[in-house]
């Protein structure tokens, strides 16, 4: 693939076709909804440490946690709470199953190995014919259900620690397992699922710029206070924006936005800094160059979020996606870590426990630009059309 042609879409490196010489590897974040408890601490951190403005008067937005609603120029971290039935539950582990049995969206020859779904270059999930995704293979037990914490209490509609470890036992004894289990279904690999579902959960997972290898919102301004930087990642200089808001149209996961005059300052002068501007998460640019840890995973409690290479993170979800089939949670999948997706795979990337529309997020995602080659090369088809009409009719009408 040329130059022009990887500046558009496909496989690159992002840092290099920007022109940087050497530049260390390609940072970014994975983040982890499975263990994600809700508690806010990147938003808090984020807005600390950026010196952002409150979003209005903090008015609750009756959407069960989240009433900081979704990302914008003065939220550059966003905590979603999703709030999930049994049934919601079963259907996100029957499309998962369903990416696992196709093995999607894996892309490239037929040769390749299958691997985790959500990945090209996933590792293999087994090993002199052992399933490396199932401890319990071998043993005729099933898989006990659970969410990476210990289960709700029963009053709270979920089971008790106690109920799934006696099912398990009775499983390993050799009961049945759809009835130790109450039949609720299979792993990856077939193993009987142990342990009953909840009636209820919440899926929680904080958000942010995707920082992605093809970035419309960089392609399209105009006058440069969009760059891409050593670290792969995408920054706004808002000293040069100058608020045009065709980044904002450009942008397919609707991140990027511009700050209004409805912010409430946090400072002491009651100032809100760069209304008008473009805004969104930076990556902590500066503690970048300073080799520190962004602000938002450093704070995080639980390692939900994580900061490295990204390659090294995109690994990191594979083997927790692994980790998490191998408990029977097939509704786990990546999110940007396909980087032969519409645009070219993400800096940050998600593990997610349903359907990327219950987040929040397009399918999806097609940085618009990609398609300029096919609409210069319409448009001068049409303009040879033209051209060839006119001169048609001209020389027809001296005749």
């Amino acid at each position: 693939m040329g130059y022009l042609a990887r500046q558009l879409a496909g496989r690159t490196d992002p840092a290099l076709d920007a022109g940087w010489e050497e530049p260390p590897s390609r940072k970014g974040f994975f983040t982890d909804t499975s263990i994600c408890i809700g508690c806010k601490a990147c938003e808090v951190a984020c807005k600390e440490w950026n010196a952002l403005p409150m979003d209005g008067s903090l008015d609750l937005t009756g959407n069960s946690y989240d009433n900081t609603g979704d990302l914008g120029a003065s939220t550059w971290r966003h905590v979603a709470f999703v709030e999930q039935s049994k049934d919601r539950i079963e259907a996100a582990r029957e499309s998962g199953q369903r990416l696992v049995d196709l093995g999607m969206p894996t892309v490239g020859s037929p040769s390749q190995a299958p691997g985790v779904a959500g990945s090209a270059s996933a590792k293999p999930l087994s090993k002199d014919g052992e399933d490396l995704r199932n401890p319990y293979q071998n043993s005729g037990g099933g898989t006990p259900a659970g969410y990476g914490t210990l289960p709700a209490p029963p009053e709270h509609g979920g089971p008790s620690l106690g109920d799934m470890l006696t099912e398990k036992e009775a499983v390993d004894n050799g009961a049945d397992p759809l009835s130790a289990g109450g039949g609720l279904g299979t792993t990856v690999d077939g193993t009987p699922m142990v342990g009953p579902l909840p009636e209820f959960r919440w899926l929680m997972a904080s958000d942010v710029c995707k920082h992605c290898t093809h970035a419309g919102c960089l392609d399209v301004c105009p006058t440069g206070a969009l760059f891409r930087s050593e670290h792969g990642t995408v920054v706004v200089q808002a000293d040069i924006c100058n608020g045009c808001g065709y980044c904002v149209g450009a942008c397919p996961f609707g991140v990027i936005e511009r700050r209004s005059d409805d912010a409430v300052s946090v400072r002491g002068d009651g100032h809100v800094p760069d209304v008008g501007v473009a805004q969104k998460c930076t990556l902590c640019y500066d503690r970048l160059s300073h080799d520190q840890t962004p602000a938002c995973a450093q704070t995080c409690p639980t390692t939900s979020i994580q900061f490295g290479a990204r390659e090294d993170m995109v690994t990191a979800a594979q083997d927790r996606v692994a980790q998490l089939h191998e408990q029977g949670f097939t509704e786990a999948r990546l999110y940007g870590a396909n980087d032969d997706d519409g645009v070219g795979g993400t800096g940050s990337v998600f593990l997610l426990l349903d359907e990327p529309e219950v987040y929040g997020l397009p399918p999806d995602p097609v940085c618009a630009t990609s398609k300029l080659p096919e609409m210069f090369r319409v448009a001068g088809w049409a303009g040879t059309g033209l051209l060839a009409a006119a001169a048609a009719a001209f020389l027809g009408g001296r005749r």
